[in-house]
This record gives structure tokens, C-alpha cells and sequence, in this order.
């Protein structure tokens, strides 16, 4: 049996830019993306913080240790800059496996450093 699970999580993020004239996506500065094991281009689940809106997108990698944290295209309309966020990434494994796996989990300042 597989089953989906937390692989990675990037807790309470500010948002600092939304870019709705960009084709679509979530920019994470790089310095977190390696933190929490994320790649460019992996699906990922947006969660507001602070109005409840959901979202699922794709990572472009942002400036290593810029604070990056940007929504772009349409998912600009779901948050404003200064909200906070939660970006999950889920992975799909055999359930034996997934008893053992260990999520990565980043808890940023309000900056967006570690």
C-alpha cells in the first residue's frame, strides 16, 4: 500500500512580494529550499496564515539567502505581502517505509532566515 505523507515544511514564512504578472509559481529563496529538502519544480501546498486561502503550485528557486518568499501569477491574488504562510510538500511511499520516514521541518524568523 502507498500512502502520502509530510516530506517537507517550511512553517510560518512572511510573505514578501506577489508578483501577479509572472506566469504562475511560488519563489522560496534557495538558503530555505535546501533547509526543508525541496527542489525546483516540486508540487507544493500553500496555506495563509492569516485568511485561510489553500493553494498547490510549483518552487522556483529564488536568490540563496535573499528571504524570498513570493507568489506569482494567479496565486498573487491569494495572499499580500506581510502574510504568513505554510508551504508543504507531501511524498508518496510504501506505509512500512513512510513509519519511518522523518519529514523535514523549518521553523524561519519573521525575515525568513533560519
Amino acid at each position: 500500500m502507498q500512502i502520502q505523507i509530510l516530506k517537507s515544511k517550511i512553517h510560518r514564512a512572511t510573505i514578501t512580494e506577489a508578483n501577479l504578472n509572472y506566469v504562475g509559481s511560488i519563489t522560496i529563496d534557495e538558503t530555505l529550499m535546501i533547509a526543508a529538502n525541496l527542489i525546483e519544480n516540486e508540487k507544493v501546498q500553500v496555506v495563509n496564515v492569516n485568511n485561510g486561502e489553500r493553494l498547490e503550485t510549483y518552487i522556483i528557486k529564488g536568490q540563496e539567502n535573499s528571504g524570498v518568499i513570493c507568489l506569482n501569477g494567479p496565486a498573487a491574488r491569494k495572499a499580500a505581502v506581510g502574510d504568513i504562510v505554510i508551504i508543504i510538500s507531501y511524498a508518496t511511499m510504501d506505509f512500512d517505509e513512510a513509519k519511518k520516514f522523518k519529514p523535514n521541518v523549518i521553523f524561519p524568523n519573521e525575515l525568513n532566515n533560519l
